[in-house]
Order: structure tokens, then sequence, then C-alpha cells
């Protein structure tokens, strides 16, 4: 492959690399849950995520303004309480569901910030694919209210935190996110360890915990910045709003997660909604890793 072909592909394999990534960290993740529960798996997660990017970015070689410092808490605990909630979710609703539900959180975003005509029609098409998933089509295909609700609960916090993560754009990227990991572990460890307790502490949890946050924050993140520095915005989002149908499959394959025909088809509408937004939405700065929720 020439260099001039792979400097096209390179940003688009790093952000395949990365929804994938995310995917197959959250997977692994949720077969803690029966050890430590949900609350105990995000502690984990977010506690050794908050670990490795301080030592890869050590945050404290750069100086933090005053002013930046209630963004920055602000940043890390929607940070940490998306997380959370996402996890809870996933303890009643498939994972890739519970991926197109909270991904209404960052297109609502968008939608309210560009506000063009032609955004009625993603916010159609985000609206007809939410009516398939929500626990209103029968007994059958209808989905466990609690978890739905969880996942909304974790789409507003995400959109809470890419609205924080703006103000934040001005800061190095592994500043911002280093230190904004580190507010959301303090905010989620203490609900795992009250919940999981000294299971947390053991060697194979704590083993599959750090490979979990390894697969789920350093390897997306620095994939992320690689297809950033080189994609229009516009591409980036259209890529990463891929990410309900990799969580789908990647349930399918290693949860043995199954979805109906209409779970299937409102995923694309979500799909098809993100996409269409990122094309057609003001450009705004983005914030430092959109993939951090999961």
């Amino acid at each position: 492959m020439s260099s001039h072909r792979l400097h096209h592909v390179l940003p688009l394999l790093a952000v395949l690399g990365s929804v994938t990534a995310l995917g197959l960290g959250t997977s692994i993740a949720k077969q803690l849950f029966p050890v430590v529960g949900s609350l105990g798996t995000t502690a984990l997660r977010v506690g050794f995520s908050a670990l490795l990017l301080l030592l890869i970015w050590r945050p404290w070689r750069w100086a933090l303004a005053p002013a930046d410092r209630m963004s920055l808490l602000r940043y890390g605990v929607a940070l940490g309480l998306m997380n959370l909630l996402f996890y809870m979710s996933l303890r009643t609703i498939p994972f890739g569901i519970a991926v197109a539900i909270e991904f209404s959180g960052p297109l609502a975003v968008a939608l309210y910030a560009s506000r063009k005509p032609v955004d009625f029609v993603w916010l159609a098409l985000a609206i007809v694919g939410l009516g398939l998933l929500l626990p209103l089509v029968g007994p059958v295909q209808a989905l466990d209210v609690t978890g739905v609700l969880y996942a909304l609960a974790a789409a507003a916090f995400w959109g809470a935190y890419i609205v924080f993560g703006k103000r934040l754009g001005h800061l190095h990227a592994g500043h911002s996110v280093a230190l904004g990991l580190t507010v959301a572990a303090i905010t989620v460890v203490p609900f795992g360890i009250w919940h999981a307790g000294a299971a947390l502490l053991e060697p194979q949890v704590l083993l599959i915990g750090l490979v979990v946050a390894a697969i789920s924050s350093a390897i997306p993140i620095s994939l992320e910045m690689v297809a950033l520095k080189r994609l229009p915005q516009e591409a980036f989002g259209i890529m990463t709003s891929m990410e309900p149908a990799v969580a789908a499959l990647l349930g399918l394959v290693m949860l043995n997660e199954q979805l109906s025909a209409p779970q299937w088809w409102a995923i694309v509408c979500i799909i098809g909604a993100a996409a269409g937004s990122a094309v057609t939405a003001k450009r705004e700065p983005q914030p430092a890793v959109a993939g951090l929720v999961q």
C-alpha cells in the first residue's frame, strides 16, 4: 500500500479500531457483573482507566487555571455518572440497544447546536428509532423499563459531558481526559466499593478490570486522537455513529444477546440520525474523547 493511500486509510482504520475496542472492552466487562455487579465493574473500569491515563499523560506537567477547575469538576462528574448509569442499564437490556438509546444524548446536543431545517429529518429518524426501542411495543419485544431509564439517564449525562468538554477544548486532550477520568473515578469508585467490597480485590477480578480499562480507554483514546488529527469532524462523526451496530454485533457474538427485527431497524434509524447529524450539524470543538461512554 502506497504512503498516500495509507494516509487516507489509517484514520478510518483508527476509528474502526477505537469503536471495536470500546465494544470489546464492554463485552468483557459485562462478564464481571455476576462477580462484582455493575457498580463494581464501573469502579474497576473507571478507576484503572484513570490510573492508566495518569501514567500515560502525567497531567501535573501542565498548569490548570482556576477558571477551568469547576468546568473540569463538572466534566469529570458527568463522565463518571455516564459510565455508571450505562453499566447499570446493561444489567437488563442488551449492549447494542443500550448504546443506541444512549446516542440520543450527543445527538440532542448536536441537533440543538445546529437547528437547520434538515435536522428535523434526523430528529424524526431518532424518534422512530427510540420509539421502536422503548418498552411500549408489546409484551414480547418490550424492554425492561428500568434498564431503558438508566440508558436514557446515561444519555443525558453523555450530553452534559459533551457540553462541559467543549469548555475545556483549549486544554491538551491528554490533560483534560486524564484529570476528568480522575474526577470520574473519585465519583464512582465509592459506589463500587460499597456494593462489591472485598470482591474487588480478588486477583482475577483486578486483572480483568485492568484489561477492560486498557481496551476501553487507553487504546480507543490513542486511536481517536490519531483519527481526529486527520479526519474532518463530519467524517469522524459518521464513523463513530457505527458504535450501536458494532455493539449489537459484539453483544450477539460474545454475550449471545439476540435482537428482534424491530430492534435492529431501530439501531439502523439511530445510526442514520447520528450520521446525518454529523454531516449537517454546526461545526464546534469536539470533547477530547467521545468514546469514554463505554
